[in-house]
């Protein structure tokens, strides 16, 4: 497979980006580590005459923490994550999951913009952030930043609701409070998950004082499942009761909708689901 040729520009800002994408239209792309789009180029599934690289842009490189939130700009590599102090200070867990997504070559180039931009419906990062809360800051240059989180973001697969031209700049994800904590598992055949699951629960007075559960890679996109979350909100933390649980398992599989592909069939993605979210939610009242 060899990639077809196209013409390589390097902006150094936002504005610059804009200017380019303005001028060539539908014959452009915006991309950062191009994991996924050099290999959709290289088999015919897609075809621009200019490539816009964005790891110039110095607004989209950094990771701070902000207001409770760590901001993740949109450029920041899986690898860079997996290995910032501040991110293994202030939320372990988000270095945690980047370090099984995908393989080392990926993580090394591929960014969490670009993973959450190409809405890959099998990704690890965004069942995730959605149980976080979490939110996407995009915009054209010049224009003022959109804030959107991450369960309206991704509508669907490799559909997200960014408007022409504009750039996802940076992912706000809020720390934990206090008494809280999240789990994320997935089961995967050749680094791409089958089912992925984030739990998490915050105690106060051995009780589940909140529950959230996501749910990706079995369905067309990442869900939250709320009846999930109602059942197990207020349960015991001392004993989690294996009912309950079982039966939260069979809620959240239903909101997410499993579907047959070529990872496996609907019932068995229901079944993996049921088997992780009993596995994470207890793991994380623990």
């Amino acid at each position: 497979m060899t990639l077809p040729p196209f013409d390589l520009h390097r902006p150094q800002s936002l504005e610059e980006a804009t200017e380019l994408a303005t001028l060539y239209g539908e014959d452009a792309a915006f991309y950062c580590g191009g994991t996924e789009l050099l290999l959709l180029l290289k088999l015919g599934f897609a075809s621009f005459g200019h490539l816009i690289d964005l790891k110039g842009v110095e607004e989209l490189g950094d990771v701070r923490a902000e207001n409770g939130a760590l901001v993740v700009g949109g450029a920041v590599t899986h690898r860079d994550l997996e290995r910032s102090d501040l991110v293994r200070e202030r939320l372990p867990a988000l270095a945690k999951m980047e370090q099984r997504v995908a393989n080392l070559r990926v993580r090394e180039v591929g960014t969490l913009g670009g993973n959450l931009c190409f809405s890959d419906p099998h990704s690890d990062p965004a069942t995730f952030l959605l149980a976080l809360d979490a939110e996407v800051e995009h915009r054209r240059g010049g224009e003022t930043a959109r804030r959107t989180p991450i369960s309206d973001f991704v509508v669907g697969p490799y559909q997200t609701s960014l408007r022409d031209g504009e750039v996802l700049t940076a992912v706000r994800i809020p720390e934990l409070p206090p008494g809280a904590a999240i789990v994320h598992a997935k089961f995967a055949f050749h680094e791409r998950p089958t089912a992925t699951v984030a739990c998490l629960a915050r105690v106060v007075e051995e009780e589940v004082a909140e529950a959230r559960v996501a749910v990706g890679s079995v369905g067309a996109r990442p869900v939250r499942a709320p009846v999930a979350e109602q059942m197990l909100t207020g349960a015991p933390a001392r004993e989690l009761d294996t009912a309950l649980l079982a039966e939260a398992g069979e809620r959240a599989a239903e909101a997410a909708a499993p579907v047959d592909d070529a990872t496996g069939s609907a019932e068995y993605k229901a079944q993996l689901v049921r088997v992780l979210v009993e596995r994470t939610f207890r793991e994380a009242v623990a």
